[in-house]
């Protein structure tokens, strides 16, 4: 079968299975769009995080670098926030008078989990669609093919003498539909895949960064309560 072949048998199939097709070919752009935009965001991230965790650990004040984050925030993601927003809580607790490293320490955490959920949410966010797709276009395509097989069915009523080469073109079409379903859906569930397993070893990164951070300030925390 050549294209102009295929191209003549998507057009002369019925205006459902034709539906169908314009359906998943749609599906098929917009999930090849997202996996691309998603694979930009994520290797950015990713870059980003290792970026600042060299900065971080090289720095040796740490109210410097969050100033440096602070005046550029609406260009920064990822690790920067989360410190610039758990340095920011542990400072406003001192200054109100919290003195008790528990406390200090437990306050800062909570808002570093809530800075952690926020980018976790960035780096998550439209990665369901190409799950969606993997799991729904095959069977969007399954219905394109059943829904064909009946109308090439139908049209057999209207032949004395039904052959092989009056109910092809309908089951060619039908058979169509599902191999364009195929063509949408292996694609989306490969990408997901994989996003899903960088996404979380960045998410893994955040967190072990977290945990080095909380570590250096429950220093400082133990030290606020000894001088107290």
């Amino acid at each position: 079968m050549n294209d102009s072949d295929l191209f003549e048998i998507i057009l002369s199939a019925s205006l459902v299975v034709q539906a169908v097709m314009l359906i998943l070919a749609f599906m098929s752009v917009a999930a090849w769009a997202v996996a691309i935009a998603k694979s930009y965001q994520i290797r950015k991230a990713l870059r980003e995080a290792k970026k600042f965790e060299k900065t971080f650990w090289e720095t040796q004040e740490l109210s410097g670098l969050y100033y440096q984050v602070e005046s550029n925030r609406d260009s920064e993601t990822g690790l920067a926030l989360i410190f610039a927003d758990g340095f920011k809580e542990f400072v406003r607790l001192k200054q109100q008078g919290v003195q008790e490293a528990a406390d200090l320490i437990s306050g800062t955490q909570r808002t570093m989990k809530i800075a952690f959920s926020r980018q976790s949410d960035k780096l998550e966010n439209h990665l369901s669609f190409l799950a969606t797709v993997g799991s729904s276009a095959p069977y969007i395509g399954l219905f394109g093919t059943v829904w064909g097989i009946i109308h090439a069915f139908q049209s057999l009523g209207d032949v004395q003498h039904a052959t092989l080469a009056a109910v092809a073109p309908g089951i060619s079409e039908a058979l169509i539909a599902t191999a364009i379903g195929l063509f949408a859906a292996i694609p989306a569930v490969i990408a997901y895949n994989r996003l899903s397993n960088k996404v979380d070893r960045l998410l893994s990164e955040y967190e072990n960064f977290a945990e080095g951070f909380l570590t250096i300030l429950q220093r400082q925390a133990h030290s606020v309560e000894k001088n107290s």
